[in-house]
Protein backbone atom coordinates (compact mmCIF):
# COMPACT_ATOMS: atom_id res chain seq x y z
CA UNK A 1 0.00 0.00 0.00
CA UNK A 2 1.34 3.44 -0.95
CA UNK A 3 2.34 5.93 1.69
CA UNK A 4 1.91 9.68 1.90
CA UNK A 5 5.35 11.27 2.08
CA UNK A 6 6.18 14.92 2.73
CA UNK A 7 9.59 16.38 1.94
CA UNK A 8 10.23 19.73 3.63
CA UNK A 9 13.15 21.68 2.17
CA UNK A 10 13.11 25.41 1.41
CA UNK A 11 15.65 24.85 -1.41
CA UNK A 12 13.83 21.97 -3.13
CA UNK A 13 13.38 22.66 -6.83
CA UNK A 14 12.71 20.53 -9.88
CA UNK A 15 14.13 20.03 -13.34
CA UNK A 16 11.98 22.99 -14.42
CA UNK A 17 13.18 25.39 -11.72
CA UNK A 18 16.74 24.33 -10.94
CA UNK A 19 18.61 23.09 -7.91
CA UNK A 20 18.17 21.45 -5.50
CA UNK A 21 17.10 18.33 -7.39
CA UNK A 22 17.49 15.53 -4.81
CA UNK A 23 14.00 15.64 -3.29
CA UNK A 24 12.42 15.96 -6.75
CA UNK A 25 14.21 12.87 -8.08
CA UNK A 26 13.28 10.74 -5.08
CA UNK A 27 9.68 12.01 -5.16
CA UNK A 28 9.40 11.15 -8.87
CA UNK A 29 10.58 7.60 -8.18
CA UNK A 30 8.24 7.22 -5.19
CA UNK A 31 5.27 8.33 -7.31
CA UNK A 32 6.15 5.58 -9.82
CA UNK A 33 5.99 3.12 -6.92
CA UNK A 34 2.48 4.18 -5.94
CA UNK A 35 3.24 6.62 -3.14
CA UNK A 36 1.74 10.09 -2.76
CA UNK A 37 4.40 12.79 -2.40
CA UNK A 38 4.25 16.43 -1.35
CA UNK A 39 7.30 18.69 -1.52
CA UNK A 40 7.08 21.79 0.68
CA UNK A 41 9.53 24.39 -0.56
CA UNK A 42 10.11 28.14 -0.67
CA UNK A 43 9.09 30.48 -3.48
CA UNK A 44 12.66 31.77 -3.85
CA UNK A 45 16.16 30.32 -3.82
CA UNK A 46 19.39 31.72 -5.24
CA UNK A 47 19.85 28.27 -6.81
CA UNK A 48 16.68 28.49 -8.90
CA UNK A 49 17.01 29.35 -12.59
CA UNK A 50 13.26 29.82 -12.97
CA UNK A 51 11.04 30.93 -10.10
CA UNK A 52 7.67 29.28 -9.42
CA UNK A 53 4.55 31.38 -9.82
CA UNK A 54 3.40 32.16 -6.29
CA UNK A 55 0.60 34.64 -5.77
CA UNK A 56 -0.35 33.95 -2.14
CA UNK A 57 1.35 32.77 1.05
CA UNK A 58 0.75 29.13 0.09
CA UNK A 59 0.42 27.98 -3.53
CA UNK A 60 -0.05 24.42 -4.77
CA UNK A 61 1.33 23.11 -8.06
CA UNK A 62 1.38 19.64 -9.63
CA UNK A 63 4.72 18.73 -11.21
CA UNK A 64 5.33 15.29 -12.72
CA UNK A 65 2.82 13.68 -10.37
CA UNK A 66 4.28 15.43 -7.31
CA UNK A 67 2.33 17.99 -5.27
CA UNK A 68 4.42 21.08 -4.59
CA UNK A 69 3.42 23.50 -1.87
CA UNK A 70 5.30 26.76 -2.43
CA UNK A 71 5.62 29.00 0.64
CA UNK A 72 6.07 32.66 -0.19
CA UNK A 73 9.33 34.10 1.19
CA UNK A 74 11.36 37.28 0.53
CA UNK A 75 13.81 37.40 -2.37
CA UNK A 76 17.48 38.11 -1.81
CA UNK A 77 20.29 39.12 -4.13
CA UNK A 78 23.02 36.50 -3.54
CA UNK A 79 23.95 33.58 -1.28
CA UNK A 80 25.72 35.87 1.22
CA UNK A 81 22.82 38.36 1.46
CA UNK A 82 21.62 38.73 5.10
CA UNK A 83 18.04 38.50 3.74
CA UNK A 84 18.76 34.82 3.13
CA UNK A 85 18.74 34.29 6.90
CA UNK A 86 15.44 36.17 7.12
CA UNK A 87 14.06 33.75 4.52
CA UNK A 88 14.97 30.76 6.73
CA UNK A 89 12.98 32.13 9.66
CA UNK A 90 9.96 33.21 7.60
CA UNK A 91 9.81 29.77 5.97
CA UNK A 92 10.06 28.13 9.40
CA UNK A 93 7.33 30.33 10.87
CA UNK A 94 4.96 29.64 7.97
CA UNK A 95 5.33 25.88 8.45
CA UNK A 96 3.26 26.32 11.62
CA UNK A 97 0.29 27.56 9.54
CA UNK A 98 0.15 25.19 6.57
CA UNK A 99 -3.22 24.75 4.79
CA UNK A 100 -3.55 21.25 6.28
CA UNK A 101 -7.20 20.90 5.21
CA UNK A 102 -5.99 20.85 1.58
CA UNK A 103 -3.19 18.32 2.15
CA UNK A 104 -2.95 14.55 2.42
CA UNK A 105 -2.29 13.24 5.93
CA UNK A 106 1.41 12.22 5.97
CA UNK A 107 2.76 8.82 6.95
CA UNK A 108 6.35 10.05 6.76
CA UNK A 109 7.77 13.57 7.02
CA UNK A 110 11.32 14.02 5.71
CA UNK A 111 12.97 17.20 6.97
CA UNK A 112 15.70 17.86 4.41
CA UNK A 113 17.05 21.29 5.32
CA UNK A 114 20.10 23.36 4.65
CA UNK A 115 19.73 25.61 7.70
CA UNK A 116 18.09 23.28 10.25
CA UNK A 117 15.64 25.65 11.97
CA UNK A 118 12.61 24.22 10.21
CA UNK A 119 13.08 20.87 11.97
CA UNK A 120 11.03 22.18 14.92
CA UNK A 121 7.73 22.67 13.02
CA UNK A 122 8.51 19.58 10.90
CA UNK A 123 8.79 17.42 14.02
CA UNK A 124 5.66 19.01 15.47
CA UNK A 125 3.75 18.13 12.31
CA UNK A 126 4.99 14.54 12.49
CA UNK A 127 3.77 14.27 16.08
CA UNK A 128 0.42 15.83 15.19
CA UNK A 129 -0.25 13.25 12.46
CA UNK A 130 1.45 10.29 14.09
CA UNK A 131 3.89 10.21 11.17
CA UNK A 132 7.48 8.97 11.09
CA UNK A 133 10.03 11.78 11.30
CA UNK A 134 13.12 11.47 9.08
CA UNK A 135 16.07 13.88 9.17
CA UNK A 136 18.07 14.08 5.92
CA UNK A 137 21.54 15.65 5.81
CA UNK A 138 23.15 16.76 2.55
CA UNK A 139 25.53 19.36 3.99
CA UNK A 140 26.52 19.50 7.65
CA UNK A 141 25.22 22.76 9.04
CA UNK A 142 26.39 24.65 11.05
CA UNK A 143 29.80 22.95 10.58
CA UNK A 144 29.93 24.04 6.91
CA UNK A 145 29.51 27.70 7.91
CA UNK A 146 32.22 27.36 10.53
CA UNK A 147 34.75 25.63 8.28
CA UNK A 148 34.13 27.45 5.00
CA UNK A 149 32.58 30.70 6.20
CA UNK A 150 34.86 31.32 9.18
CA UNK A 151 32.01 31.68 11.69
CA UNK A 152 32.81 31.14 15.35
CA UNK A 153 31.01 28.38 17.24
CA UNK A 154 30.10 31.10 19.76
CA UNK A 155 28.17 33.05 17.12
CA UNK A 156 24.49 33.05 18.24
CA UNK A 157 23.28 31.93 14.80
CA UNK A 158 25.76 29.04 14.77
CA UNK A 159 24.82 28.05 18.33
CA UNK A 160 21.12 28.06 17.41
CA UNK A 161 21.79 25.92 14.34
CA UNK A 162 23.77 23.50 16.45
CA UNK A 163 20.88 23.16 18.90
CA UNK A 164 18.43 22.53 16.02
CA UNK A 165 20.78 19.95 14.46
CA UNK A 166 21.06 17.93 17.70
CA UNK A 167 17.31 18.19 18.31
CA UNK A 168 16.55 16.78 14.85
CA UNK A 169 19.03 13.91 15.16
CA UNK A 170 17.79 12.86 18.59
CA UNK A 171 14.11 13.04 17.64
CA UNK A 172 14.40 11.41 14.22
CA UNK A 173 13.07 7.93 13.59
CA UNK A 174 15.61 7.71 10.78
CA UNK A 175 18.71 9.78 10.02
CA UNK A 176 19.73 9.76 6.36
CA UNK A 177 22.79 11.39 4.83
CA UNK A 178 24.33 11.66 1.38
CA UNK A 179 27.76 11.74 3.09
CA UNK A 180 29.41 8.34 3.36
CA UNK A 181 31.23 9.03 6.64
CA UNK A 182 28.52 11.10 8.34
CA UNK A 183 28.62 8.64 11.25
CA UNK A 184 31.97 10.12 12.30
CA UNK A 185 30.33 13.53 12.71
CA UNK A 186 27.61 11.97 14.88
CA UNK A 187 30.10 10.11 17.04
CA UNK A 188 33.09 12.46 17.20
CA UNK A 189 31.65 15.98 16.91
CA UNK A 190 28.18 15.58 18.38
CA UNK A 191 28.81 12.66 20.76
CA UNK A 192 25.52 11.11 19.65
CA UNK A 193 25.28 7.34 19.36
CA UNK A 194 22.82 6.97 16.50
CA UNK A 195 22.71 4.87 13.34
CA UNK A 196 22.39 6.63 9.99
CA UNK A 197 21.64 5.43 6.48
CA UNK A 198 23.95 6.45 3.64
CA UNK A 199 21.86 7.32 0.58
CA UNK A 200 23.91 9.29 -1.90
CA UNK A 201 22.91 11.67 -4.67
CA UNK A 202 22.85 10.20 -8.15
CA UNK A 203 21.59 10.45 -11.72
CA UNK A 204 18.17 10.34 -13.34
CA UNK A 205 18.65 8.30 -16.51
CA UNK A 206 15.47 9.65 -18.11
CA UNK A 207 17.00 13.14 -18.25
CA UNK A 208 19.89 12.00 -20.40
CA UNK A 209 17.39 10.92 -23.05
CA UNK A 210 16.44 14.60 -23.45
CA UNK A 211 20.01 15.73 -24.01
CA UNK A 212 20.40 18.95 -25.99
CA UNK A 213 23.27 20.08 -28.22
CA UNK A 214 25.38 23.06 -27.24
CA UNK A 215 24.57 26.39 -28.90
CA UNK A 216 26.67 26.89 -32.02
CA UNK A 217 28.29 30.03 -30.61
CA UNK A 218 29.72 27.93 -27.74
CA UNK A 219 30.79 25.06 -30.01
CA UNK A 220 32.68 27.53 -32.19
CA UNK A 221 34.74 29.10 -29.39
CA UNK A 222 35.95 25.82 -27.86
CA UNK A 223 39.69 25.31 -28.58
CA UNK A 224 40.46 22.78 -31.28
CA UNK A 225 43.34 20.25 -31.28
CA UNK A 226 44.13 20.81 -27.60
CA UNK A 227 43.87 18.69 -24.47
CA UNK A 228 40.83 20.17 -22.71
CA UNK A 229 40.54 20.21 -18.93
CA UNK A 230 36.93 21.14 -18.18
CA UNK A 231 34.74 22.15 -15.27
CA UNK A 232 30.97 22.67 -15.21
CA UNK A 233 29.03 23.97 -12.23
CA UNK A 234 28.93 26.59 -9.51
CA UNK A 235 31.81 29.00 -9.02
CA UNK A 236 31.51 29.50 -5.29
CA UNK A 237 33.89 29.40 -2.33
CA UNK A 238 33.56 25.64 -1.67
CA UNK A 239 34.41 24.81 -5.32
CA UNK A 240 37.88 26.35 -4.95
CA UNK A 241 38.37 27.11 -8.64
CA UNK A 242 41.23 29.43 -7.73
CA UNK A 243 43.45 26.34 -7.38
CA UNK A 244 42.48 25.15 -10.85
CA UNK A 245 43.23 28.59 -12.32
CA UNK A 246 46.59 28.72 -10.54
CA UNK A 247 47.39 25.34 -12.08
CA UNK A 248 46.49 26.80 -15.49
CA UNK A 249 48.89 29.66 -14.77
CA UNK A 250 51.66 27.15 -14.02
CA UNK A 251 50.91 25.35 -17.29
CA UNK A 252 50.47 28.43 -19.49
CA UNK A 253 53.57 27.51 -21.54
CA UNK A 254 51.98 24.17 -22.44
CA UNK A 255 50.29 25.27 -25.66
CA UNK A 256 48.68 21.85 -26.03
CA UNK A 257 46.54 22.22 -22.87
CA UNK A 258 43.51 24.49 -22.35
CA UNK A 259 41.08 24.97 -19.47
CA UNK A 260 37.33 25.39 -19.98
CA UNK A 261 35.36 26.75 -17.00
CA UNK A 262 31.58 26.68 -17.44
CA UNK A 263 29.26 28.22 -14.88
CA UNK A 264 28.54 31.14 -12.60
CA UNK A 265 28.68 32.06 -8.93
CA UNK A 266 29.90 34.60 -6.41
CA UNK A 267 33.57 33.88 -7.19
CA UNK A 268 33.31 34.14 -10.97
CA UNK A 269 34.10 37.82 -11.32
CA UNK A 270 37.14 37.49 -9.05
CA UNK A 271 38.36 34.59 -11.15
CA UNK A 272 37.80 36.47 -14.41
CA UNK A 273 39.52 39.60 -13.04
CA UNK A 274 42.54 37.61 -11.86
CA UNK A 275 42.94 34.96 -14.57
CA UNK A 276 40.96 36.26 -17.54
CA UNK A 277 44.19 37.44 -19.21
CA UNK A 278 45.57 33.89 -19.44
CA UNK A 279 45.21 32.60 -22.98
CA UNK A 280 44.82 28.98 -21.80
CA UNK A 281 41.62 29.62 -19.79
CA UNK A 282 38.20 30.11 -21.37
CA UNK A 283 35.27 31.17 -19.16
CA UNK A 284 31.85 30.23 -20.53
CA UNK A 285 28.45 31.31 -19.23
CA UNK A 286 26.18 28.73 -17.54
CA UNK A 287 24.50 26.21 -19.82
CA UNK A 288 21.26 24.28 -19.39
CA UNK A 289 21.36 21.06 -17.39
CA UNK A 290 20.21 19.22 -20.52
CA UNK A 291 23.32 20.49 -22.33
CA UNK A 292 25.90 19.41 -19.74
CA UNK A 293 26.61 16.00 -21.31
CA UNK A 294 27.12 17.68 -24.69
CA UNK A 295 29.71 19.95 -23.09
CA UNK A 296 31.48 17.12 -21.24
CA UNK A 297 31.81 15.28 -24.53
CA UNK A 298 34.38 17.90 -25.61
CA UNK A 299 36.57 17.52 -22.51
CA UNK A 300 39.53 15.16 -22.25
CA UNK A 301 39.48 15.38 -18.45
CA UNK A 302 36.78 16.65 -16.07
CA UNK A 303 38.02 18.65 -13.09
CA UNK A 304 36.55 18.99 -9.61
CA UNK A 305 38.23 20.48 -6.54
CA UNK A 306 37.60 21.21 -2.87
CA UNK A 307 38.95 23.14 0.07
CA UNK A 308 41.35 21.30 2.35
CA UNK A 309 39.08 21.27 5.40
CA UNK A 310 38.20 18.77 8.11
CA UNK A 311 34.59 19.03 6.95
CA UNK A 312 35.36 16.73 4.01
CA UNK A 313 36.44 13.86 6.24
CA UNK A 314 32.72 13.06 6.36
CA UNK A 315 32.41 12.55 2.63
CA UNK A 316 31.12 14.37 -0.44
CA UNK A 317 28.16 14.01 -2.79
CA UNK A 318 28.29 16.69 -5.51
CA UNK A 319 25.84 16.33 -8.38
CA UNK A 320 28.50 17.20 -10.94
CA UNK A 321 30.65 14.19 -10.08
CA UNK A 322 27.82 11.87 -11.13
CA UNK A 323 27.40 13.78 -14.39
CA UNK A 324 31.15 13.39 -14.90
CA UNK A 325 30.94 9.65 -14.22
CA UNK A 326 28.08 9.19 -16.68
CA UNK A 327 29.98 11.07 -19.41
CA UNK A 328 32.61 8.33 -19.48
CA UNK A 329 35.39 10.91 -19.09
CA UNK A 330 38.30 10.52 -16.63
CA UNK A 331 38.30 12.87 -13.63
CA UNK A 332 41.05 14.90 -11.99
CA UNK A 333 40.00 15.22 -8.35
CA UNK A 334 41.68 17.75 -6.05
CA UNK A 335 40.50 16.25 -2.76
CA UNK A 336 42.05 15.53 0.63
CA UNK A 337 39.03 14.18 2.52
CA UNK A 338 37.68 10.68 3.04
CA UNK A 339 35.25 8.67 0.94
CA UNK A 340 36.85 9.69 -2.37
CA UNK A 341 34.31 8.54 -4.98
CA UNK A 342 36.78 8.95 -7.85
CA UNK A 343 39.24 6.68 -6.10
CA UNK A 344 36.51 4.15 -5.20
CA UNK A 345 35.45 4.01 -8.84
CA UNK A 346 39.03 4.00 -10.17
CA UNK A 347 37.77 6.72 -12.49
CA UNK A 348 40.67 9.14 -12.57
CA UNK A 349 43.51 10.71 -10.61
CA UNK A 350 43.22 12.29 -7.14
CA UNK A 351 45.69 14.95 -5.97
CA UNK A 352 46.01 17.09 -2.86
CA UNK A 353 43.34 19.78 -2.43
CA UNK A 354 44.30 23.47 -2.66
CA UNK A 355 47.68 22.60 -4.18
CA UNK A 356 48.07 24.15 -7.66
CA UNK A 357 51.40 22.38 -8.24
CA UNK A 358 49.79 19.01 -7.50
CA UNK A 359 46.87 19.83 -9.83
CA UNK A 360 49.29 20.87 -12.60
CA UNK A 361 51.27 17.64 -12.20
CA UNK A 362 48.02 15.65 -12.15
CA UNK A 363 46.99 17.21 -15.45
CA UNK A 364 50.36 16.50 -17.01
CA UNK A 365 50.03 12.91 -15.81
CA UNK A 366 46.62 12.69 -17.50
CA UNK A 367 48.08 14.09 -20.73
CA UNK A 368 50.88 11.50 -20.65
CA UNK A 369 48.46 8.56 -20.34
CA UNK A 370 47.39 6.69 -23.44
CA UNK A 371 43.95 7.31 -24.89
CA UNK A 372 43.13 3.72 -23.97
CA UNK A 373 44.02 4.26 -20.30
CA UNK A 374 41.96 7.46 -20.05
CA UNK A 375 39.02 5.73 -21.72
CA UNK A 376 39.34 2.86 -19.26
CA UNK A 377 39.16 5.30 -16.32
CA UNK A 378 36.14 7.01 -17.85
CA UNK A 379 34.32 3.74 -18.41
CA UNK A 380 35.06 2.68 -14.82
CA UNK A 381 33.24 5.81 -13.64
CA UNK A 382 30.27 5.19 -15.92
CA UNK A 383 29.97 1.58 -14.76
CA UNK A 384 30.23 2.67 -11.12
CA UNK A 385 27.46 5.26 -11.36
CA UNK A 386 25.11 2.97 -13.30
CA UNK A 387 25.58 0.15 -10.81
CA UNK A 388 25.26 2.24 -7.65
CA UNK A 389 23.83 5.72 -8.13
CA UNK A 390 20.81 5.82 -10.40
CA UNK A 391 17.85 7.37 -8.58
CA UNK A 392 15.85 4.25 -9.37
CA UNK A 393 18.27 2.16 -7.28
CA UNK A 394 18.69 4.82 -4.61
CA UNK A 395 14.90 5.12 -4.26
CA UNK A 396 14.64 1.35 -3.68
CA UNK A 397 17.05 1.76 -0.76
CA UNK A 398 15.15 4.80 0.57
CA UNK A 399 11.79 3.05 0.17
CA UNK A 400 12.89 0.21 2.45
CA UNK A 401 13.22 2.75 5.27
CA UNK A 402 9.59 3.85 4.91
Amino acid sequence: MGKSIWFINDYAGSRYHGMEFRNYYFAKEFVKRGHSVTIISASFSHLFKKLPKVESSYSFEEIDGITYLWIKVPKYSRSTDPKRVLKWFIFTKKLYSLPLNKMDKPDVIVASPMAPFMVFPAYRLAKKFGAKFFYEVKDIWPLTLQELGGFSKLNPLIAAMGFAEKFAIKKADRVISSLKNYGEHLKVDLKIDKHFEWINNGIDLSEYKNRENLPKRIEEILPKDKFLVGYTGALGIPNDMKTCCEAAKILQNRKDIAFIIVGDGIEKQNLVNTYGNLDNILFIEPIKKSQVQSMLEHFDVCYIGWKKERLYNYGISPNKIFDYFYSGKPILHAYSGKGDLVELANAGVTVEAQNPQAVAKGIEKMVSLSDKKRQEMGQNGKKYVLENFTYEKLAEKFERLL
